[in-house]
């Protein structure tokens, strides 16, 4: 059996952010694939206050032994002093699907930093 993958969820104050973050995670292999979702509006309590805004999640799958560099990436790349980084472990998927992850999130010999 693949390791544990794990479903990330990150929001971005724009498109363009989400974007860039989305290709730097897949390429350094930090995430097997990582979807750009409608833009939502987000309610939330920030330093004593009601704030709102509007956002773009990620959704991204990565292998449960490559989440502390993805969240590294995450809080290096992010603009927002306390982003959202959120994980859960997909409890069931398919078995090709869980492998695959597992297989292009697999840190590269040959790269520098093993990326």
């Amino acid at each position: 059996m693949a390791e544990p993958v794990l479903i990330v969820m990150c929001n971005f104050p724009d498109a363009a952010s989400a974007e860039r973050a989305a290709h730097s995670l897949v390429e350094r292999r930090l995430a097997a694939c990582v979807n750009i979702l409608a833009p939502i509006r987000s309610v939330y309590r920030w330093q004593g206050a009601i704030e709102q805004t509007n956002e773009v999640p990620l959704m991204i799958k990565t292998a449960a032994s490559r989440y502390a560099a993805l969240e590294a990436a995450l809080l290096a790349e992010h603009p927002y002093e306390v982003p959202e980084i959120l994980a859960v472990e997909a409890n069931r998927g398919a078995a090709a699907y869980l492998e695959w992850v597992a297989d292009v999130t697999e840190p590269d010999e040959h790269l520098p930093d093993g990326l």
